[in-house]
């Protein structure tokens, strides 16, 4: 470790956000950057643990201490090296992991934990900027042709591991540009199309075939792939929305949250979109339903769109500030979180359950809701029940950020008769293989909707398997 003392002399500083009312005015990254000299000494406070749980509760099984030390010694080759053997692409998880690491940070005790997400996106920053990333083509090819189905973060880990072993990869994509939901699920303000395109185009230099614009059970059917390919691997999400059935659902201005994010940054990007059929927030009360990462990105679009008010929320009771005594350090801190859509203006309410949708030549004008109370049953699961009178929130536009349930299942999955489970995901086994012999599945399909780290692990996983396959096969 760089310096032993770091962590006792050296105060946690984090890169901050660019001001308020200049950055809600445009959908460039909020975050800031450090100099070169603070990132080193943010980075000389790693206390190298006996036992790393930063290590232990990272997804992708980063090697923190180790990178730290080389970041803090000014080797960026070397913090990339580490970094990257373990993330085909940390300049994304730089920007929107929430970080299980430093949740679990040792220094987080004192809830002053190492700035280790900053430092990873600064790291591979710096390796780009100083010429060290340069595409890996691989010496030599076997005669094997992998078909990846989905471009998200799953698609893109499997697809680098398994060209960078000699096959021949190509990645299916439906809509016109790489990247899945990291390109049109994530906001700019998050994570600049720009990163993903500059990864991209180095999985092409590799030789890494991306076939967009292909809905894979209509424009290539699930028969064909399985005569043209060795393997198919399934990285398709789990892109299907938990609904609300209530009286007023069907109001014009009632949509799914997705469907608002992915045409905001079609928008953002330059694509033309009928007048129609566009989904805006400019000068509207917006009633953001559900209070994830997906709601708070609602709610920083809207922003920028220009909202006249904003309202997120959430059926579940307030979090705590701070951790309750059987949420204890090391595991995920369960309290509350404030993103910088949340700084940008919102109102927060929580406990509300939503009971209708009313409106005014069949536009959405007004939602009622009902306060609910939550109590433990002696058998541990929770109850809940309505308390009081109905109100009334004023809407115009109501996007629904409640998760997914399960991938959609009509089309490829159902032709390619892959077996489910009961919550409705694709069914693998130990080697991530589906009930269909050459066909895998890694990511949310799988797993359900989770993190973007979580399912970039999964694609590590699922293509050392694929790879074993292919290789008994041969």
């Amino acid at each position: 470790m760089g310096d032993p003392t770091g962590f006792i002399k050296i105060k946690r500083k984090e890169s901050g956000y660019r001001p308020l009312y200049e950055r809600i005015y445009d959908f460039g990254e909020v975050e800031q950057t450090l100099n070169a000299e603070d990132r080193k000494l943010q980075a000389s406070r790693c206390m190298d643990c006996g036992i790393p749980f930063c290590h232990w509760a990272c997804p992708v099984g980063s090697v923190i201490p180790e990178w730290q030390d080389a970041l803090y010694r000014g080797e960026t080759a070397e913090a990339y090296s580490i970094l990257h053997a373990t993330n085909s692409f940390p300049e994304i998880t730089g920007r929107v992991c929430p970080a299980p690491c430093e949740k679990s940070c040792v220094l987080n005790i004192e809830e002053t934990p190492v700035t280790i997400r900053e430092n990873e996106c600064a790291t591979v920053e710096n390796a780009f900027a100083s010429g060290i990333v340069n595409a890996r083509i691989p010496q030599s090819r076997t005669s094997k042709k992998v078909a990846v189905i989905g471009s998200g973060p799953a698609g893109l880990s499997a697809a680098d591991l398994l060209n960078q072993v000699g096959h021949t990869v190509h990645v299916f994509e439906k809509n016109d540009h790489i990247g899945g939901l990291l390109r049109y699920g994530i906001p700019d303000f998050k994570l600049n199309k720009s990163i993903i395109d500059r990864r991209t185009n180095l999985f092409r230099k590799e030789g890494i075939v991306f076939k967009t614009n292909m809905l894979v059970g209509k424009d290539i059917s699930g028969a064909q792939l399985l005569k043209e390919y060795d393997a198919v691997v399934l990285a398709t999400g789990s892109e299907k929305p938990r609904d609300l059935s209530v009286e007023g659902r069907e109001l014009d201005g009632v949509h799914f949250a997705l469907d608002f994010l992915i045409q905001s940054n079609k928008r953002v990007a330059g694509q033309d979109i009928p007048e129609k059929e566009i989904i805006s927030a400019k000068g509207k009360q917006v009633v953001v339903i559900g209070g994830g990462d997906t709601g708070s990105d609602c709610v920083g679009t809207s922003v920028r769109q220009g909202a006249e008010h904003i309202t997120q929320i959430e059926i579940l009771p307030k979090p705590p500030e701070k951790r309750n005594s059987d949420n204890p350090w090391p595991y995920w801190p369960q309290v509350l979180r404030t993103s910088s859509s949340h700084q940008e203006g919102c109102t927060r309410k929580w406990s509300l359950l939503t009971k209708k949708f009313t409106g005014e030549n069949g536009k959405v004008k007004q939602m009622e809701v009902v306060a609910v109370e939550w109590t433990k049953q002696d058998n541990g699961q929770w109850h809940m029940k309505e308390t009081g009178k109905p109100k009334i929130i004023q809407a115009d536009l109501v996007l629904l950020a409640m998760g997914f349930v399960h991938p959609v299942q009509d089309g490829l999955l159902n032709e390619l008769g892959v077996g489910y489970t009961s919550r409705g995901n694709v069914q693998v086994n130990g080697q991530r293989q589906t009930s269909v012999e050459k066909v895998f599945a890694a990511g949310d399909v799988e797993r359900g909707a989770s993190l973007v780290v979580h399912a970039i692990q999964a694609g590590r996983e699922v293509a050392e398997q694929v790879h074993d396959f292919l290789m008994k096969e041969s």
